[in-house]
C-alpha cells in the first residue's frame, strides 16, 4: 500500500465503523447516506470471513419455523424481495424442492410450515409453495426413486462477497472512507469522543477522533467491546458452518433443500454453473477465528447427507473446493448449535457516564436482514450524533444495480433485458464472459470496458477469464490487493484456475502494486 494511504482521512469523524462484513458495510452506507462523515476500517479485505461462507441465501429460513422464530422468519421475509430488487445482478428468485421423506418430518408439518412461509410477509413478484409430484417433474430426476412427493417453494440466492463490496462502495460514493487491511487496534474515550488508533497492514498508524463506534467486528464482537471498555451485556456463540462444491449434479435450475434424520437440513444449490454447492454443518467452534477450516468428518457429512437423495453418489474425492466461517450468532442458551437463534440484539454502550461517547455492539445477525439491521443501528445512534437524515435504503439500488437502459422501456429490475442489451452494445465480448460481467457488476459493467472495443483491448489473460482490464478495475474501485481478493471473493474464478494460473496473477499483482507504490 501507498505510503499515502492515511493522507486523505480526515482528523475526526462521526462515526468509526469496525468490521468489513455485511453488517459494517451496510451501517457505513447507510450511515454516509444519511450526512454522517463516517470511517470504516477492516483489520483484513472485505467480506473475508463470515460475509463470504454463507450458504448464500437470502431467506425467510424456513426451519426457523420450527423453533418458533416467528418475528425473525416475518423479518427476513419482509427483506427478502427489498433486496432482490435492490441489486438485481448479484439476486435473484431461486425456487427450491424439498423431497418428501416420510421418516422425517409429516407432510402436514411441512404444508403448515409453507403456508405460513409465503402468508408472514407480503410477497410482491416470489411465487407460492406448491406440492409437486417429483416423478413428473425435472426436480426428479436426480433423485432416487424412493423419492415420490415433494415441495417447491420460493426464496433467493446472493453473491455474499460481492454485496458486501457494494455495499462499501456505495459508502464511499455517500462520503465514507473504507479502509481494509487496516485494524482499530486501541480505541478509548476521550472527553465525550473516542480517541482510535488505526493501523495499516504495513505497521503505518494513524490517530482518529470519533463521535461514536459501531463495533461491527462479527466473531470478534465481544473481543473488540471488552478492549474499549464497551461492557459485554451479551455473549456470542460462535458456530462453524461449512460447505462443499462438487461437480454439476443435475441439470435444471431448482435447488434442493434436504431433510436428515439428525434433524438438520442441508441445500444442494447451481452453483457457477458447472458445480454444485453442498452445506451447511452446525457445529460449536473454540479454535481461531481466522484459521477456520472444514474438516474430514464435515465433509463425510456433506457427501453422506447428499448421497440420501441423489442418485449420482458423491464422495470426498469429488469434492473440488470447501470453505467455512464461524457465524458469530447471539447466544440465547440453545443447547443444538442448530438452534441457535439467527436474530441480533444492538447494543449502546457509554461507559461509565450515561452521557458518555457511544459504543453500538452488534450481537449476531444474518445476511438477509443486514439492510434492516443498519436501519435499526441508525436509528439508535443518529438521535445521538444530532443527525435528522431520513431512513433511505430500502428504495435505493446498490451499484450496479439499477439496470434500466437510457430511452429504453425495460424493468430496472429485468436481468434478462439488460444482458441482452449489453451483449448487443459489446458484441465482441464471449457469450460467457459478457454473462459473468453483466452479473458480476450490473450497469457498471461499462465503466470495467471504457474504451475497450476488442478483446485485445482487455490486455492479458492473467487467469481463466480474468483479463488486466478487470484485474485493474478490482484493484482500482473495489479494494482488491491479492489473488485471494480477485479469485475467491470478488468472482469465484478460482474455481476454474490450476496452480500455475494463481502464481501468474500473484507475480502481475506484486509488480501491479509495486508500481502503484512507486507512483
Amino acid at each position: 500500500m501507498s505510503a499515502s494511504r492515511f493522507s486523505s482521512l480526515p482528523a475526526d469523524c462521526d462515526l468509526l465503523v469496525v468490521g468489513g462484513g455485511i453488517n459494517g458495510a451496510g451501517i457505513a452506507r447507510d450511515a454516509a447516506g444519511r450526512g454522517l462523515r463516517v470511517v470504516l476500517c477492516e483489520q483484513h479485505d472485505l467480506a473475508q470471513h463470515t460475509s463470504s461462507a454463507s450458504t448464500k441465501l437470502i431467506h425467510g429460513g424456513l426451519r426457523y419455523l420450527e423453533y418458533y422464530e416467528f418475528k425473525l422468519v416475518r423479518k427476513a421475509l419482509q427483506e427478502r424481495e427489498v433486496l432482490l430488487r435492490a441489486a438485481p445482478h448479484i439476486m435473484w428468485p431461486m425456487r427450491f424442492v424439498m423431497p418428501h421423506d416420510a421418516a422425517q418430518r409429516p407432510a402436514w408439518m411441512i404444508r403448515a410450515g409453507l403456508f405460513l412461509y409465503d402468508h408472514l410477509a407480503k410477497r410482491a413478484f416470489l411465487p407460492a409453495s406448491q406440492g409437486i409430484a417429483l416423478d413428473k417433474h425435472a426436480a426428479g430426476e436426480p433423485l432416487k426413486a424412493g423419492y415420490r412427493k415433494g415441495f417447491v417453494y420460493s426464496d433467493g440466492w446472493v453473491d455474499d462477497a460481492r454485496l458486501v463490496v457494494l455495499n462499501a462502495l456505495d459508502a464511499q460514493e455517500h462520503g465514507a472512507h473504507i479502509l481494509t487491511r487496516t485494524a482499530c487496534i486501541d480505541a478509548h474515550r476521550d472527553g465525550g469522543a473516542w480517541q482510535a488508533t488505526l493501523q495499516a497492514e504495513d505497521g503505518q498508524r494513524k490517530t482518529l477522533r470519533a463521535r461514536a463506534i459501531v463495533n461491527a467486528a462479527g466473531p470478534w464482537t465481544a473481543q473488540f467491546a471488552g478492549a474499549a471498555g464497551g461492557g459485554k451485556t451479551q455473549g456470542l456463540r460462535l458456530i462453524k458452518g461449512s460447505h462443499i462444491i462438487v461437480p454439476r449434479l443435475f441439470e435444471h435450475p431448482n435447488a434442493y433443500i434436504f431433510q436428515n434424520p439428525d434433524q438438520r437440513i442441508i441445500f444442494a444449490i447451481p452453483y457457477q454453473d458447472d458445480f454444485t454447492l453442498i452445506g451447511t454443518t452446525d457445529e460449536e467452534y473454540k479454535g481461531e477465528v481466522s484459521q477456520v477450516k472444514i474438516s474430514q468428518m464435515e465433509i463425510d457429512y456433506l457427501c453422506q447427507a447428499a448421497n440420501r437423495y441423489f442418485k449420482r453418489e458423491i464422495s470426498p474425492a469429488d469434492v473440488v473446493w470447501t470453505y467455512s466461517g464461524v457465524r458469530p450468532l447471539l447466544d440465547d442458551s440453545a443447547q443444538n448449535a442448530s438452534a441457535v437463534t439467527r436474530d441480533y440484539l444492538l447494543e449502546v454502550a457509554r461507559g461509565e457516564a450515561a452521557t458518555g461517547a457511544p459504543l453500538l455492539n452488534i450481537w449476531g445477525g444474518k445476511i438477509t436482514t443486514y439492510r434492516k439491521l443498519a436501519e435499526e443501528a441508525l436509528g439508535l445512534l443518529a438521535p445521538l450524533l444530532d443527525n435528522t437524515g431520513a431512513a433511505w435504503t430500502a428504495e435505493a439500488p446498490l451499484p450496479g444495480g439499477d439496470l434500466q437502459q437510457p430511452n429504453r422501456l425495460v424493468d430496472s429490475h429485468d436481468f434478462d433485458a439488460f444482458l441482452a442489451h449489453f451483449q448487443r452494445e459489446h458484441v465482441w465480448l464471449p457469450p460467457a464472459l459478457a454473462r459473468r460481467y453483466a452479473r458480476a457488476y450490473g450497469s457498471r459493467a461499462t465503466r470495467l470496458l471504457t474504451g475497450a472495443t476488442s478483446m485485445a483491448d482487455l490486455g492479458e489473460q492473467l487467469a481463466p477469464g480474468l483479463y488486466e482490464a478487470e484485474a485493474c478495475y478490482l484493484i482500482e474501485v473495489e479494494w482488491a490487493r491479492s489473488s485471494d481478493d480477485i479469485l475467491w471473493r470478488r468472482s469465484k474464478l478460482g474455481l476454474r484456475c490450476a496452480p500455475a494460473d494463481v502464481a501468474r496473477l500473484q507475480q502481475w499483482l506484486a509488480a501491479h502494486l509495486a508500481q502503484e507504490v512507486a507512483a
